[in-house]
């Protein structure tokens, strides 16, 4: 696989584990929203309501509780993927510090899209139908991006595409942060400023997402 000029397979390692490590806090989505649908179908979140609580208290402590799993999962996948030999930058260009800010960013990305499996919940009748809604859409979401190919070599419209995808911007970003290779020049803003890119992304969806979540769980439990 080539990287830019590189076609090493220990290149194409670390290029690819920034995207797998970001596919697997988002596919925790599906998870979250057949939760919720869940808990819709037993009647759990009806006796939720009797309670003097504020009606978005119950799906921000649900989502929280997906955000711990996430960071489980984040853990064990980290350790794996060391031990078949994945490597943050060896030429002093990275630390602690910004290798924990890349884990910060990707369980951003992690809470946000809950909130996104939230509102699928919310939005469904059986966990059933929350697992599938919630994956359908992710395919799409996470292979037209960087996640896997250097959009590079990808033609310019599904380029341009790729690299407006905020999935893409919490992938560069942790590249850049691990300073694993795949950071390819381009002319798009989330590109060149994947960090800022990553945070504006994952907060508008948060704010967007857990705004409809709140808003449809009212009227579902009303």
């Amino acid at each position: 696989m080539q990287i830019g000029s590189s076609t090493s397979a220990v290149d194409y390692k670390n290029f690819l584990m920034a995207g797998i490590f970001a596919q697997t806090v988002t596919f925790a989505t599906a998870s979250s929203g057949a939760g919720i649908a869940d808990d819709m179908h037993k009647g759990l979140i009806d006796r939720f309501r009797s309670l003097p609580t504020a009606r978005g208290a119950v799906l921000t402590g649900r989502t929280f509780a997906d955000l711990v799993q996430t960071a489980l999962t984040l853990v064990v996948l980290a350790v794996v993927a060391l031990l078949v030999g994945w490597r943050v930058g060896s030429d002093g260009s990275t630390n602690a510090g910004r290798v924990l800010a890349a884990f910060g960013l990707l369980l951003l990305l992690g809470y946000a899209f809950t909130w996104i499996g939230a509102l699928i919940g919310m939005s469904v009748r059986t966990p059933e139908a929350a697992t599938s809604s919630g994956l359908i859409w992710l395919f799409p979401v996470t292979f037209i991006s960087n996640a896997f190919v250097d959009t590079s070599h990808m033609t310019p419209w599904l380029r341009h595409v790729a690299d407006w995808n905020p999935f893409s911007a919490t992938v560069q970003a942790c590249r850049e942060l691990f300073a694993n290779p795949g950071v390819s020049p381009s002319d798009a803003w989330p590109m060149q400023h994947p960090v800022w890119a990553s945070l504006i992304y994952s907060v508008l969806i948060i704010v967007v997402f857990r705004t409809l979540a709140v808003r449809k769980y009212r009227s579902a439990t009303a």
